[in-house]
């Protein structure tokens, strides 16, 4: 039988619980784990529970026959406990004897005794080897010394020996010889910057330098003497060889020196013949620079060039500072030319620039940017750059050069010429000749996205920077005009087309949708591409510019383009219904006295709908787009067809039953449009919704008034309100004499006023009573409706006609918004309702 834990007292006095810290520290210093099988008894908690020992012990009635062998078995446990505990507290009083602690305590004093008096005998033993070693160590320093001495004189000896060997190789110019001589010199002389306050050393080193000195004049001599090729004095090209060999060995600084007076030699007669102010130095003549230089670079390699060594690369420095002059020229003259300067001879000389770049690298098989990098010093004050980049700042007569041909390019498609210009396309597109494939995107898109392909491969070979990305600014610019200007103003039907219809059975114009369905088409084609545009000049531009690259915002606007085209086939498939409509919001319904099958007006409604949507499904690339059209569609169909609804009243309850046959005729046919290939379960969603808030606005219209309260009652069902002004819509609908108005409306407020479970609105809030033209699309060229967003014709109307959940049914959570118990019910939302109400009221009979 199991103790009731309910019936334990929940009460502990708090002096009796335990820190759980000490908890921590016994089950550490007893080695306790809690485990599953762990006796509960053994377990130290402040939650000991002990009803649910108990329960173990004695699980059920017959368990209590054991009760003796249990206290039994309880007692010996507390006898052992109590054993162990005694046993604990004897050790303890042990361990804890005075006279055992003081015992401890001196064998500790002890200890440290002894190992203070061993750390003085190990400090005299360390002192005894000091002294045996101490002269071991003197000799040792002396060797040391001894040792270091004679190596310094006998470098000393051997710097003497070749200093005088190397002066009188100096004086015989054996530069051959002079090499392995000066570097052994120069090799001797570094180990003895120790010893430079020693007055012999130093004198020696200053010697050294003043021989390198002597050198160096000796050479540019001798250079000077061979460069000009002094038939009286001739000198070998291998006696400058060998030179250039000791130029390498006096050091960096020394050869770079060497080479640069050389290239400022060669280049000396390229400065002066081509100078800026001169003829010569114009932009006209760049051809006759870069063969001036070619046939410098072929004299160097066959003449002077020879004698240097390899390695040392005087041809890249040559080059290296041409480019620099000529790039400094082009500044210049590109500078001067300013407003002068046509894109015809800026990119001539652009391509004359590049191809001779791409010769020099090809000439010394490396590219172009790394022969600068390499003949660039580090002490350079500014960086190196090609010629080209001295035409990156006058790119943007290309890029107005561009604007001027886009411009002429799109003249014809855009503003007022946008329509006739969609016309003819549709017209050359959509012939009789059923061979002739419909035209599925205007010719003008794809020339447009055509010249962006070939301009963008253009002006990547030329730069990726800047220039790159001002043309990316061209490129979004005229991707907005064709968005605007031409796709969405050739949605701009002049007004006086609007009047004018083929037939009176079809009053929408088909040549209307086929062009609504080319926009789509063309919009939809110019968004894609200009993502792979984005992509391309992304892959092509510099890093630095990689992250401002971007075409979202144009894109967006044909996106904007695709919902005003989309609109415009909802404004056509509205005109389509007008007439069957028409003819609903005049039926005398008051005539009507049964109900006969779907009226007449149905069968040329849906007509005139699959009409539209067979015309469009064929013409319409993207399946999204139609769905997007098909939603908009039904949206419209079921608003127009709500406010003739509205016209027609008063319906009665047959004309309500017969609207009831027609809306389900409506609603099958608004399902059959889309197809198995385009229907989605949320367009059924959305058609069921709209159409179930029109089909429960029929339902209580349809409800007979007598009696009243039966009246009412599902009312408050059925709509879920307690607003005066929607029931007052109902009987309106209804076509209620005034006199039983008011003796409903007086029920209604009394039985709604005990329901506070009801809303104050409901879908009958927006309900227009006196709805005017619906409004269709005038001007779509205006409009940017962004297919996200989910507005469409009509919606006002449709959003709010939701039939409410029954009483206690739980809400589906989407038909009917949680009601908000902080918003107060009014029973009179208008003003002006309730003035007249209480006016009826004073004048009932009593």
């Amino acid at each position: 039988m199991a103790v009731d834990a309910g019936r334990a007292p929940a009460f502990r006095l708090r002096e009796d619980e335990l820190p759980p810290e000490l908890i921590l520290s016994i089950e550490r210093i007893l080695d306790l784990h809690a485990h599953a099988d762990t006796d509960p008894l053994d377990r130290l908690t402040n939650d000991f529970n002990p009803i649910g020992v108990l329960n173990d012990y004695f699980p059920n009635e017959a368990a209590l026959g054991q009760m003796e062998a249990v206290q039994a078995r309880l007692a010996e446990n507390g006898r052992a406990l109590q054993h162990e505990i005694d046993s604990l507290r004897e050790e303890l009083r042990k361990d804890q004897d005075p006279s055992r602690m003081q015992l401890i305590q001196e064998m500790i004093s002890d200890l440290l005794g002894q190992m203070s008096r061993i750390r003085e005998k190990a400090t005299e033993s360390e002192a005894v080897v000091r002294n045996i070693t101490r002269e071991i160590q003197v000799l040792d320093l002396a060797k040391k010394n001894l040792i270091l001495s004679m190596t310094t004189l006998k470098r000393l000896q051997m710097l003497v020996n070749m200093m005088g060997q190397l002066e009188d190789q100096i004086k015989e110019r054996k530069y051959h010889d002079i090499v392995q001589s000066l570097a052994a010199v120069k090799q001797i002389s570094a180990s003895f910057k120790p010893y430079m306050s020693v007055q012999r050393i130093s004198q020696l080193w200053r010697r050294v330098q003043e021989i390198q000195t002597e050198l160096r004049i000796m050479i540019d001599a001798d250079w000077d003497k061979f460069y000009v090729q002094d038939p009286a004095r001739p000198i070998k090209p291998s006696v400058i060889a060998d030179a250039c060999l000791v130029v390498d060995v006096l050091g960096q600084e020394i050869r770079t020196q060497f080479v640069d007076r050389y290239v400022a030699l060669e280049l000396k007669e390229y400065r002066r013949i081509f100078r800026a102010t001169d003829e010569a130095g114009q932009l006209d003549n760049l051809s006759r620079r870069f063969a001036w230089f070619r046939r410098l670079l072929q004299t160097h390699e066959t003449e002077q060039g020879r004698v240097f060594p390899a390695e040392w690369k005087v041809g890249w420095f040559i080059t290296a500072k041409f480019i620099e002059i000529t790039r400094d020229d082009m500044t210049v003259l590109l500078s001067k030319a300013g407003s002068k300067l046509t894109i015809k001879q800026l990119l001539d000389t652009l391509q004359e620039t590049m191809e001779f770049e791409a010769s020099i690298s090809r000439k010394f098989n490396t590219s172009l940017r790394e022969l600068l990098k390499t003949t660039t010093t580090t002490n350079a004050t500014r960086p190196p750059k090609p010629i080209t980049a001295a035409f990156e700042p006058h790119m943007g007569v290309f890029i107005d050069a561009k604007d001027k041909v886009l411009s002429d390019m799109l003249a014809q498609y855009r503003g007022p010429k946008s329509r006739s210009s969609l016309e003819a396309t549709s017209a050359s597109g959509h012939s009789d000749d059923d061979a002739a494939p419909p035209v599925l995107v205007l010719p003008s898109s794809t020339e447009l996205f055509y010249f962006y392909a070939q301009t963008l491969d253009q002006c990547a070979k030329l730069f990726t920077g800047q220039p790159l990305y001002d043309l990316c600014g061209l490129f979004k610019k005229w991707l907005r005009i064709y968005a605007e200007e031409v796709l969405v103003a050739s949605m701009k039907k002049p007004s006086a087309a609007y009047t004018t219809r083929k037939s009176m059975d079809a009053r929408y114009d088909v040549t209307e949708l086929k062009n609504a369905c080319t926009l789509i088409n063309t919009a939809d084609y110019c968004q894609t591409t200009a993502l792979e545009l984005e992509e391309n000049i992304r892959a092509k531009c510099d890093d630095a510019f990689k992250e401002q690259i971007t075409l979202q915002e144009e894109c967006d606007l044909f996106i904007s383009a695709v919902s005003a085209a989309i609109l415009v086939m909802v404004r056509e498939l509205e005109s389509a219904c007008d007439s069957a409509l028409t003819t609903l919001s005049r039926t005398p319904w008051a005539t009507v006295k049964h109900v006969s099958g779907k009226s007449a007006y149905i069968e040329p409604l849906v007509k005139a709908i699959e009409e539209v949507a067979e015309t469009v499904k064929p013409l319409v690339e993207q399946k999204k787009y139609l769905r997007n059209f098909f939603d908009k569609a039904a949206n419209a169909v079921l608003a127009k067809f709500t406010n003739s609804l509205v016209k027609s009243r008063p319906l009665l309850e047959t004309g309500a039953e017969q609207l009831l046959i027609d809306l389900q005729a409506i609603k099958a046919s608004l399902l059959k449009i889309p197809g198995e290939a385009l229907i989605t379960s949320n367009y059924t969603k959305s058609v069921t919704k709209h159409t179930t808030r029109l089909e429960a606005l029929l339902k209580v219209i349809v409800t007979p008034v007598d009696p009243a309260e039966g009246f009412i009652l599902n009312y408050t069902l059925v709509i879920g309100d307690a607003s005066f002004s929607n029931f007052q819509k109902i009987l309106d609908l209804k076509g209620t004499p005034k006199a039983t108005q008011n003796d409903l409306l007086d029920s209604f407020l009394t039985i709604t006023s005990t329901k506070s479970e009801l809303d104050s609105t409901s879908f009958l809030s927006s309900l227009d009573m006196d709805p005017g033209q619906v409004a269709t699309l005038t001007s779509p060229g205006s409009s940017r409706v962004s297919l996200l967003a989910g507005g469409t014709t009509g919606e006002s109307i449709l959003a709010a006609l939701s039939p409410p959940p029954l009483a206690g049914a739980p809400s589906s959570g989407s038909e009917t918004p949680p009601k908000d118990p902080s918003i107060r019910r009014e029973v009179f939302s208008d003003f002006k309702r309730f003035v007249s109400f209480g006016l009826r009221r004073e004048t009932m009979p009593m």
